[in-house]
């Protein structure tokens, strides 16, 4: 007879607790998981898969536009937002049932309910009104978007978790943020036909980026019709009557929108769960304080995800996941390794970036060189359309090797997810020049760069 109910109780069923969950399970662990929400988490019910989504559909205004160019004539495109609702929905239900008949098969058990600790053992399943005892807990219950609270009428504006499930499509769009979230959501209702405005308190948008980064995409944005202002934020948001919003803006001016949007980050999903009672030491945001095997200050419990502040990506969750499963349930200790994490964010065009930035190499470097292009890619000669991409490698030149890779342009997401393999295995530049180019395309400037800029 065991001490506990079950080995590994993990609550929240994201894409870190599901990982973790299903190859802890594999390895003959007994356990259970618990999600307050749907499984799936917010990668695929309300972040990275139905975002990805609408990107692809609103990219089709500009593949209308760009055809005639190559001989293509068709009547005006009309576009159905409900119809893009519907069919998302049903995509998100599909994935949804995957994760659930996974776990399932996997002998985890599902508990579709809150999940509280009372302590260091014992989760309190709030939908059943039980107490169960597990022997390790494992919290991945993800982030959640922040809003500013101290706005008067902020609650008149939605955050990603709505945006998804608008019943209308909105004419008018103001965003507050300038990372990525607001940035892709900004190019996905411009793209589908709306007005709108971005508005960041920062100097420029993508601070965390490359500054060559955020110059192209600032420069694609406005070039596709996105107002942006930065230096700005909001004071208040006034409802007007109809559903109708004005957003009144830290410079005197204000804008006027039938949809107001927070993507100004997010913080750990923390509040409420007992931690503090469980002994679990909490740090900036609330984030889950953890070392470098997602243990907690409580020996029996663990952390993995967005949860901890630590690289807030889908797959540095499930790779935490799997690593916590591997040294805990199969004998295997293993950490993650947080160098030269792929990135991308999915513009018009989309940004593809693994490594330093060219500020960050300096700094950890001292001097670094740097090779630089930007050019009209060749499917925009005939189309008319005037989107350029841009690429720029990052080199520390006593041992020549390649420490940052940076693209904007279409494409560029897929050639970084290549790249990063070479970066991390530590490619140098001279392998880049002795590699022979595919021509024609746009990565093939990737190995033709030879000239360095000069600082």
């Amino acid at each position: 007879m065991t001490k506990y109910d079950y080995d590994l109780f993990a609550i929240g069923a994201g894409s870190g607790g599901v990982r973790a969950a299903r190859l802890a399970a594999t390895y003959g662990a007994r356990t259970a998981i618990a999600e307050e929400h749907r499984v799936g988490g917010t990668c695929v019910v309300r972040g990275c898969i139905p975002k990805k989504l609408f990107v692809y559909a609103s990219e089709f205004a500009h593949m209308f536009h760009d055809a005639k160019g190559y001989g293509w004539t068709s009547g005006r495109p009309h576009f159905d937002w409900k119809t893009l609702i519907a069919n998302k929905d049903a995509e998100i239900d599909r994935l949804n049932g995957v994760y659930v008949r996974n776990l399932k098969n996997a002998g985890v058990e599902i508990f579709d309910s809150r999940a509280v600790l009372k302590d260091a053992h014992t989760v309190h399943v709030v939908n059943e009104k039980r107490d169960v005892t597990a022997e390790r807990i494992l919290i991945a219950t993800g982030g959640a978007p922040w809003t500013d609270n101290s706005i008067k009428g902020h609650d008149l504006a939605v955050t990603s978790n709505e945006a998804f499930h608008l019943d209308e499509f909105p004419r008018r769009v103001v965003i507050a943020g300038g990372g990525y979230i607001a940035i892709e959501f900004a190019c996905i209702f411009r793209g589908l036909g709306a007005e709108v405005t971005l508005v960041y308190r920062g100097d420029d948008i993508l601070r965390n980026f490359d500054r060559d980064i955020s110059v192209a995409v600032h420069r694609e944005m406005q070039r596709m019709g996105v107002r942006i202002m930065t230096k700005t934020v909001f004071k208040e948001i006034e409802a007007r009557g109809g559903g109708e919003r004005r957003v009144h803006l830290s410079t005197g001016g204000a804008v006027d929108a039938d949809l107001v949007f927070w993507a100004v980050g997010r913080k750990p999903n923390t509040a409420g769960l007992g931690l503090e009672k469980a002994g679990v030491e909490l740090g900036k945001d609330g984030a889950v304080k953890v070392d470098g095997w997602s243990r907690t200050s409580a020996a029996s419990i663990f952390a993995v995800g967005d949860v901890t502040g630590r690289a807030q990506l889908t797959p540095v969750a499930i790779r935490e996941g799997a690593a916590f499963a591997e040294s805990e349930f199969n004998g295997n200790p293993t950490k993650v390794d947080y160098e030269f994490i792929p990135k991308a964010v999915f513009s018009q065009p989309p940004v593809g970036t693994v490594g330093w930035s060219e500020g960050d190499a300096r700094a950890k470097f001292g001097a670094v060189d740097v090779y630089k292009t930007d050019f009209r890619p060749m499917k925009n000669t005939l189309s008319g359309a005037e989107s350029r991409t841009y690429m720029k490698l990052v080199v520390e030149p006593k041992t020549e090797k390649v420490v940052g890779v940076h693209i904007v342009g279409e494409g560029a997401p897929e050639m970084i997810q290549c790249l990063a393999i070479a970066v991390k295995a530590g490619v140098t530049k001279r392998q880049f020049d002795d590699t022979m180019a595919l021509h024609p395309t746009s990565a093939e400037e990737l190995v033709l760069m030879r000239t360095k800029c000069v600082a």
